[in-house]
């Protein structure tokens, strides 16, 4: 019996940076010796996923000080003189006040079970977030606190002992086939993939195209 909904928020409840990465690699482009800013998007995504798989236990550092690292060395690869301070408030305040998806706050309100977030984010921002939206999870659980990201093992771990439930009790939900689908299945949790944008379906993986179509897993 499911007795839990554990969601992802970036990307699941509310939307990524993406346009904010977008603006910031134009800038890098203009600013630096690049030809376009694909060019940037690429070697940003390699470098900062490069930390990030390294970033668990006593190796842990936050997703403010990855991105941060993350975008210097971008600015250095294609000598840019733009501010990476200034740069990374961008991304950070997205981070803080995202817009969220409509029917986010709808699936809050109608849950017959209690939700929980579980994210790849740092604690501080992701509470300013769900305080902004005005949104009452039973419980948020992050990498800062596991000082792990998913798809490793720890965050979701975290999740269950301190949520009580037991792995087969719950449904994970989030748009990312690696982190959430795989890394919560990694633990027998059962998994929706967010599919909001009608992309190609992989074997084995059940999908959902808004929050509300899980509501009929609870009736199975």
């Amino acid at each position: 019996m499911i007795k839990a909904f554990f969601v992802d928020f970036y990307g699941t409840i509310v939307h990524e940076d993406g346009e904010v990465i977008k603006e910031i690699s134009k800038i890098i482009c203009d600013t630096g010796k690049v030809d376009e800013p694909k060019d940037v998007d690429l070697f940003w995504w390699k470098d900062f996923q490069s930390m990030f798989q390294n970033s668990y236990g006593e190796n842990f550092e936050t997703q403010r000080d990855l991105e941060r690292k993350s975008l210097e060395h971008t600015l250095k690869r294609f000598d840019s003189d733009a501010d990476a301070i200034q740069l990374s408030e961008k991304m950070f305040a997205h981070w803080v006040k995202p817009p969220i998806f409509e029917d986010s706050k709808e699936f809050f309100e109608r849950s017959q079970v209690p939700l929980y977030i579980v994210s790849n984010i740092d604690t501080d921002d992701i509470r300013k977030a769900i305080e902004y939206h005005g949104l009452k999870p039973a419980g948020v659980f992050t990498s800062e606190d596991a000082k792990s990201y998913k798809p490793r093992k720890e965050l979701f771990e975290l999740a269950l002992n301190d949520s009580g439930f037991k792995s087969d009790e719950v449904i994970h939900i989030g748009d990312s086939i690696s982190s959430d689908v795989k890394g919560a299945g990694a633990l027998g949790i059962k998994t929706l993939w967010l599919n909001r944008f009608g992309k190609e379906i992989p074997d084995g993986v059940v999908s959902i195209s808004n929050l509300l179509e899980a509501f009929e897993l609870l009736k199975k």
